[in-house]
């Protein structure tokens, strides 16, 4: 990606080491309702946040790498994580299951936002091949947000 001589290229990695926390705090998230999931949907929700978890887990390492191919640097700590993250903690081991399913579902249409809206970054940058990866991102985002959408009705 070609330097613009603007501060568009430092805005639009700020925004992707952001996204790259939410993504490590959401993974961290979905794991703990897996494990902590209890009731008569536990099979279905068990096997539903570890799903989305591995979605998620997966796409760490090419956000990282969108950042490092900016020559840039990405999140180094668990307290680079917690800095950045827009994704609240959820320490409980005993939420409910609905309220597991809203807490997700809110996180992931944040996520959804916080995408739509890097993308006039990524324009602005003149970065075509992050432009792209958003709108992929996106969809799965919204695809997970359909999801657990699907279990509240």
């Amino acid at each position: 990606m070609a330097d613009t001589g603007d501060n568009s290229k430092t805005e639009l990695v700020q925004e992707l080491n952001g996204l790259l926390a939410d993504h490590f705090a959401l993974y961290t998230k979905a794991k703990n309702f897996h494990w902590h999931i209890t009731g008569p949907r536990f099979r279905d929700l068990h096997l539903l946040f570890d799903e989305q978890a591995i979605e998620i887990r997966d796409q760490i390492d090419v956000i990282g790498e969108r950042v490092r191919k900016n020559n840039m640097t990405t999140l180094t700590s668990i307290g680079s994580v917690a800095k950045h993250t827009q994704v609240k903690d959820q320490d409980s081991a005993t939420l409910a299951p609905d309220d597991m399913v809203k807490e997700l579902r809110d996180d992931n249409a944040n996520m959804v936002a916080r995408l739509k809206g890097m993308k006039e970054l990524a324009e602005k940058a003149g970065d075509n091949a992050t432009d792209g990866l958003l709108d992929d991102w996106t969809d799965m985002a919204e695809e997970r947000v359909w999801f657990l959408s699907s279990f509240l009705k």
